[in-house]
């Protein structure tokens, strides 16, 4: 695991794009998994900056979200699939025909959530996972308790993750209390997993996630478990790490050997 700290959180956002550059000139047809939120919007503005003005090519990818509220319609202005086509697929060239979100009005849950699985084999499986990180240390919407082996599945969301999101929505009683996410297994399986995160709000989290013991109480510590993980934090989400001081080092120390290293140091 790499971890970055950032100065703040264009930084960050402007490192993430980065990794995800260096992957889409190593290989044009990478099958990117997408994470909603506020977090990746830099993230997401960044990459449509260098479609616009530097010809970022992202004409043959194939994107993965991680997860969908259910009964949420594409076009509801809080569903995840109206999010990643505001904030990223209407402004680049991606294939409509390569974008998947999960579907909030699935009739039959579980064959979905089979098909979902089903369609990120058949792409070869994910090249790089971009994630946030929930409050409560969970990765997509696998809540604290969720299995280290889980699949794409209907989840039931806890009252913590409902009352952070209330704030999107004019009445609380319209949260939705289930989501259709991929597994922490699934997510596992990357081949390389990208961690974003900012603000004191996250820090104590990140250094439960990140340097605490591997629980399916704090889902994302099973990213300790991966082989090619960076973790790409602003000053504020890294303050509490007890090795703060040794991964700004390594990040100057790296810098000199990017283009010999290109993103692959683990």
């Amino acid at each position: 695991m790499e971890i970055i700290i950032a100065d703040n959180y264009e930084e960050m956002s402007r490192v993430a794009a980065d990794m995800i550059e260096r992957q889409l000139l190593r290989k044009p047809s990478s099958v990117l998994g997408l994470a909603t939120g506020s977090t990746p919007v830099g993230l997401y503005r960044e990459l449509v900056r260098r479609h616009r003005e530097e010809g970022l090519d992202l004409s043959k990818v194939i994107t993965f979200n991680l997860d969908e509220y259910l009964d949420l319609s594409p076009s509801h202005p809080q569903s995840y699939r109206y999010f990643m086509d505001e904030n990223l697929f209407k402004h680049i060239n991606v294939d409509p025909k390569n974008i998947h979100v999960p579907y909030g009005h699935a009739e039959e849950i579980d064959a979905f959530c089979q098909w979902y699985e089903d369609e990120i084999s058949r792409a070869g499986g994910i090249d790089i996972q971009v994630l946030g990180i929930g409050a409560d240390g969970h990765i997509a919407f696998n809540e604290p308790g969720s299995s280290l082996g889980s699949r794409t599945r209907l989840k039931t969301l806890t009252k913590q993750t409902i009352d952070d999101n209330a704030r999107f929505f004019d009445d609380p009683n319209e949260v939705p209390r289930f989501a259709i996410t991929m597994g922490v297994g699934t997510i596992m399986e990357a081949r390389e997993v990208l961690l974003i995160a900012n603000g004191a709000k996250k820090a104590e989290i990140i250094a439960h996630a990140l340097e605490g013991p591997v629980t399916a109480q704090v889902t994302a510590s099973a990213l300790q478990m991966h082989r090619h993980v960076t973790v790409v934090l602003d000053a504020e989400a890294g303050a509490m790490l007890k090795r703060l001081d040794y991964y700004r080092w390594v990040f100057e120390e790296k810098k000199r050997l990017v283009p010999r290293l290109i993103g692959k140091v683990t």
